[in-house]
């Protein structure tokens, strides 16, 4: 088990984590501490739920739950996009990390899943009779 903060996506998460802390600071007061504050909490609910899912034995649930904060994540993005309340260089920057953690977070259930399939594909075969 590599540590939680070596896994790329881990990384990945805590930079756009750090890229919303620097934009919000410029956001209207009025959505500052509405949907900026939704924002960075979703995106360190993200972070959490990477490390537990490094940690746990059963890690499906907990990336299935890191896969829909990446979602409110983006939703909240769009909506701050579409306030003007971000630039687009900006928009573009993060939205290139959303959708890295994104593949990422997919990638890792996908091998988690096809891991636990082929588990029970081999205990089958040993324990079928001859």
């Amino acid at each position: 088990m590599a540590t939680y903060d070596n896994l790329p996506v881990y990384k990945d998460s805590y930079d756009l984590l750090l890229g919303i802390f620097i934009f919000s600071k410029a956001m209207a007061r009025e959505y500052k501490y509405t949907v900026g504050e939704n924002l960075k909490t979703e995106t360190v609910n993200l972070i959490a739920n990477i490390y537990r899912a490094n940690c746990s034995f059963n890690k499906t649930n907990l990336i299935r739950a890191a896969r829909e904060n990446i979602e409110v994540v983006r939703l909240y993005l769009r909506l701050i996009k579409d306030l003007k309340q971000i630039s687009l260089p900006q928009f573009i920057k993060l939205n290139e990390l959303i959708e890295s953690i994104s593949k990422q977070l997919s990638w890792w259930q996908k091998t988690i899943i096809n891991q636990g399939q082929s588990r029970h594909s081999v205990t089958a075969m040993t324990s079928a009779p001859n």
